[in-house]
């Protein structure tokens, strides 16, 4: 088995605390739902900074919010498993890259 890196773009924040707390049991069904292929149920992403030769800015352009590591066969049934993340539920998506060994 091979080793995918979920990466969660956009989507919604929930507002109040009943929605954070549907959204945390959506997270939370879903990674159940995997049946074992998570490795790393991962972060989210908190403040950003931008290095580049000219020095280093805040924020980041990318808008990333988090990852996730898990198994799976090939980059095709990564994606299948992904389909259900709820991050797409709320108008993101999910950036899937293959972790190469080392």
């Amino acid at each position: 088995m091979a080793k995918f890196v979920y990466v969660y773009t956009g989507g919604a924040m929930a507002e109040t605390p009943e929605a954070q707390q549907e959204s945390m049991n959506a997270w939370t069904a879903w990674f159940a739902g995997l049946d074992g292929a998570v490795v790393d149920i991962g972060n989210p992403f908190g403040e950003a900074s931008t290095v580049t030769s000219a020095g280093s800015t805040p924020g980041a352009a990318s808008g990333l919010g988090g990852y996730s590591i898990i198994e799976a066969d090939s980059l095709d049934a990564a994606a299948a498993k992904a389909a259900g993340c709820p991050v797409i539920g709320s108008g993101g998506s999910v950036e899937i890259y293959d972790a190469l060994p080392m």
